[in-house]
């Protein structure tokens, strides 16, 4: 058996477990919720609530992500409307997120196409030829300290209020997107005043601080894949140009095994409540690299792509 057909005996959707991990995040997300605002003058009640409810936030952008591959839900149909009732929650119109992700599986490792990638990495020769704003400017970008929580409020609460191409893959679902998350605010002012209010909008960006530190990690380690047409391996681009994060079985199951990121790649229709289970079930000829956390902190000081040593590397002295 090669690794496609292995792939392909996993990619089987599943209603009753779909629905169990859909409604599930759901409940966690504003059980947490409700626990945080309601004891907003206990600390020490409001702290762990609302990390919970920040994981939650994390799985629900994940279920949209699953619902974009068709992945979720046995039907078309149901992972559409699944992922259009995700959409206020996670802050990323459906449609255009959906196409956006698609383009960026089609391009993965393509030095081509970086335009469709996440996090902009630059080449060692890029830098080298750079001036020294460019550089200034690049520096700061991939600075954890700057990228994390920058990242976090600029992609959720301003680049998807408009995200790229958004005339192009559906400027009316985006409209209707940010009205209905001004009516969701509306609603909980209503109900929990602005107290309530500030603490959803905080621990939302506290998810998606951990978004953006697991979309970092996921393409963005020292061997790494990157190359350039025709030499471009579109499997082993996947395969090697996206990461499997191994920080434990309870960390896989609060992000909804978005870790298992390699695999994922490789067959996107694997639903996200069967990739560990996949990955963790391969057989000893397709074993795959894993990254404990460890590694994946010394990650985050690789900033350039080698292309002659197929590498990323730091910064250059």
């Amino acid at each position: 058996m090669d690794l496609r057909s292995y792939t392909r005996s996993y990619a089987q959707q599943d209603n009753l477990l779909a629905s169990l991990s859909f409604f599930g995040t759901f409940t966690v997300y504003f059980s947490a919720l409700y626990l945080a605002i309601s004891q907003a003058d206990r600390w020490y009640i409001v702290l762990p609530a609302g990390v919970v409810f920040a994981f939650a936030s994390v799985r629900l952008y994940v279920l949209q992500h699953d619902t974009g591959h068709h992945s979720l839900f046995v039907t078309r149909a149901q992972n559409e409307l699944a992922g259009h009732v995700l959409s206020p929650f996670t802050f990323a119109p459906f449609e255009v997120m959906k196409q956006n992700h698609n383009l960026h599986h089609a391009n993965i490792g393509n030095l081509e196409h970086r335009e469709t990638g996440e996090i902009h990495t630059m080449t060692l020769r890029e830098w080298q030829e750079a001036g020294i704003w460019q550089r200034l400017v690049y520096r700061l970008y991939r600075n954890p300290a700057i990228l994390v929580p920058l990242g976090s409020a600029f992609t959720y609460f301003i680049r998807y209020r408009w995200p790229k191409n958004s005339g192009r893959f559906g400027a009316l679902g985006v409209v209707l997107h940010n009205i209905v998350i001004i009516l969701l605010l509306a609603a909980l002012y209503r109900v929990a005043g602005g107290q309530g209010v500030l603490i959803w909008l905080f621990f939302s960006f506290v998810g998606g601080m951990i978004g953006v530190f697991l979309v970092y990690l996921q393409h963005n380690f020292e061997d790494t894949y990157w190359d350039r047409r025709p030499d471009l391996n579109p499997a082993e681009a996947a395969l090697q140009g996206s990461s499997c994060l191994d920080f434990g079985w309870f960390f896989d199951f609060a992000v909804a095994n978005i870790t298992l990121h390699d695999i994922h790649h490789f067959n996107a229709r694997i639903p996200s409540y069967r990739l560990r289970q996949c990955h963790y079930n391969l057989p000893e000829e397709f074993a795959l690299r894993r990254i404990k956390f460890g590694e994946a902190l010394r990650a985050l000081s690789l900033k350039l792509w080698d292309e002659d040593r197929k590498r990323l590397v730091p910064f250059p002295a």
